[in-house]
Formats: C-alpha cells, structure tokens, sequence
C-alpha cells in the first residue's frame, strides 16, 4: 500500500504490503503526536520487505526531506552489525566463541586477562569498558587501529565472569581486532563487513563512511545543543542511570564519558567521525538495508551460507553471569550475549527469548527475530535519553507484532 501523505507539514513516504496496514497508522501518529523529526522504519519475514517506511526531515535546518536512499548514523546500534561481522566470522570458523581471547591475541593475555573467553568478551562480562584507561584525545583514537594496542594493556574492573557491564566504546574495538587477528587476509572489520555481509546482500551499511558517499545523502542527527535542551530530556534517562552519571568517578562515568568529549552526539555529523572505524558507535546505513541484514540472519542465511550451528549461537537465550542480570555500567537488569542484547523478562523484544539486536542512543533499534523470520530496523535523527524504551519506536514495534499476529 503506498503511503504519501502530510502531517504537520511532514512528508511521508513508503510502502507496507496488505496486512501491515497499522504499522503505516503507527508511523503517522509519530509524527502527529509523538513529536519525530525524521526516521525510517523497515522490517523484513522470510526475506520479503514487508514494511519500508520513512519521512520527515533528514536535516530539519536545511528543509532537506528524508529520501528513499538517504543514510543516517546509528549510534550503538552500530555493535550489533559488528557483532554480526563476528557471527559470519565464527560460522567461518576463524574462530570458537569458547576459545579464550589470548589464542588469537597473545598480547591480551595481562593483567588476568588470560582466562577470559570470546564469549565472555562478547558478553559483556570481561570488566574491559574504562575509556579513563585509553587516553583518547581525537578522533583518530577512536579508530581501532590507533585504539587496538591500548586495549590489550586493559585492566578489568572486576572478575571477569562474575558480573556484566555494558562495554560502551570498546566493545566494537574488540570485535573488529579480533576479526582482523583471525582472518587469514587480515581484513579490518571495515572492509569484512563491506566483503562479507553488506556486498553479498546488495545492502548500505557502512562502519567507516567511504568518501564517495555524498554529504546529500546524509540524515544529521539533532542531540543535546544546550543545558536547557538537556533539562527537557532528563526524564527520558532512567534515574539510576543519571545518578551514576552525576558521579564522575562512578564505573558508569568513567566507562561511557570521555573526557574530551568526542563521542557527543552532535559530532557524528561530521566526516572525520563517520570516517574512522568506531565499531561502537558511528555506523550508517539506509535502514531499509539494516532490516534485510538482519532479516538475513532471522531466515536462515542461505545468501551469506551462514553455518546451522552459528545460527544456533545466536538464538541461544542469555546466561547471567555469576552475580546476575544487574548490569554494572547502564545501572539495570539487561542480557547480554555474543556482542547483542538479548532478551530477558525485564527488557523483551521478538518473540522470545531467541531474538538478538542492539539499540543506539536516542532510540534506534535493530533486530533478528528467528522464530517469526523478522529482521526490524528504526532509525530517526531526533536523539534522546532513551535506549530500547523509545515510545515512537515501541509503537511501531507493536503494531509490527500485531500485524504477524494477524
């Protein structure tokens, strides 16, 4: 069904096939009375493109329209398109998420690092997630090659296994260094991802925005401009979570702030940002492109020959650690597994327990969800203090699952 309309002055464009009529409804009530800006939406079963949705502004400054092919930044969902680069390694087999870390990386093996597997670094229960310890100063030391020897010196915060804590910034570094040390061309998670998922499915996805990408096609994110902006806002960070903020020396500060403040939301507008690999947090893609990666995972993989037994990792449910779900950075209940967020009964998405994705900051989310064969992806340019409770992308989550249920 083609979707052309006006609310408030906003463009909206796209299609739904015949029986996804109420995600359309949903989109269109974000922008009437749910305050988006700009956005896509998209969602893939079975390989087909079921919804592929988008409006608003990609730059509200310069009256730019969001397009069919614009490209916008992803934030932190951006590790769970690295963790997938990590799945199609594995199914591969350069390597075992059992192996322990130091196989593959001798130098890591410090500091009581050396027991520490790939699937607790994945998981998120490794305590490597101080940016304090990396002394960043530029962008260029976001790049994993200038941040890589730095991250094998790392000192864990806590007992590695015991507990979990959302590795904010050097969870993709560990990704793509692992990649890069296991594939026997050596390839950057930049150029495997390009070479291996985003060219095989025909797909934009970018970590390390090449420069024949037109600034034209770029969405620019809008973040926290000004302190009054930020008092606005407040409500959408979850108290504990500010509270922690609010403390400089807290593990949550000291692993999610620089300093130099380089990975302020604002600065993924510029190129020198979008041009490094920060596997962590500068991805951009059309979201049409994200839900058919992930809907290539939640389908079989039959385009990428992913392994049966990969596809069996991921769908596995998360395991707690040791202390429990609590997360010792976002200051929560979360579950973690394989470099994605997975799904626990405090924090559900999918089906059930199978599905795996990875919000970003503001309210981005991408997911598989094997049961139902679904690969969902929202991306806007509005940010705020949500991660997976954005109220406008929860809406059209909801309606998607009501349209399946049909």
């Amino acid at each position: 069904m083609p979707i052309l309309s006006k609310q408030r002055s906003f463009h909206l464009d796209g299609t739904v096939t015949p029986g996804f009529e109420k995600v359309a409804d949903a989109f269109v009530h974000n922008f009437s009375s749910r305050g988006e800006t700009g956005v896509a939406c998209a969602v893939y079963v079975h390989g087909e493109c079921v919804v592929d949705l988008w409006g608003g502004y990609a730059d509200p400054k310069q009256d730019a329209k969001w397009r069919a092919d614009t490209l916008v930044p992803v934030f932190s969902s951006t590790k769970g398109f690295a963790a997938l680069a990590a799945a199609d390694a594995h199914s591969k087999g350069f390597f075992s998420y059992d192996d322990l870390v130091a196989t593959h990386w001798p130098e890591f093996s410090v500091h009581g690092k050396e027991h520490i597997t790939i699937r607790q670094l994945l998981g998120h229960q490794a305590g490597l997630c101080r940016l304090d310890e990396l002394d960043l100063r530029s962008f260029a030391d976001l790049d994993t090659a200038s941040a890589a020897p730095k991250l094998a010196a790392m000192i864990p915060a806590w007992k590695p296994g015991e507990a979990h804590g959302y590795h904010t910034w050097t969870i993709g570094w560990f990704i793509s260094e692992l990649i890069r040390r296991t594939d026997p061309q050596g390839r950057p998670l930049r150029v495997f991802f390009q070479e291996e998922i985003a060219a095989p499915l025909e797909a934009e996805f970018y970590i390390g925005l090449p420069a024949s990408v037109p600034d034209s096609r770029l969405a620019k994110v809008k973040g926290f401009d000004s302190p009054l902006q930020l008092l606005l806002r407040l409500h959408e960070v979850p108290p504990s979570l500010l509270l922690a903020f609010a403390n400089p020396r807290s593990l949550t500060s000291r692993s999610m702030v620089d300093p130099k403040r380089l990975v302020a939301n604002n600065h993924f507008n510029h190129r020198e940002m979008l041009s490094i690999e920060f596997p962590s947090g500068n991805g951009v893609g059309r979201v049409r492109d994200m839900a058919k990666i992930y809907g290539e995972f939640a389908s079989g993989g039959s385009a990428l020959k992913l392994s049966v037994h990969t596809l069996e990792e991921l769908a596995r449910p998360a395991i707690p650690p040791d202390k429990g779900w609590f997360d010792l950075v976002n200051r929560a209940d979360l579950g973690y597994s394989l470099g994605f967020w997975k799904p626990i009964p405090e924090r559900s998405f999918g089906t059930s327990r199978h599905a795996y994705g990875h919000p970003g900051a503001g309210g981005s989310f991408c997911f598989a969800d094997p049961d139902k064969g679904v690969g969902y992806a929202y991306a806007m340019n509005q940010i705020g203090g949500y991660m997976d409770r954005n109220p406008r992308e929860n809406a059209l989550r909801r309606a998607v699952y009501a349209c399946l249920r049909q």
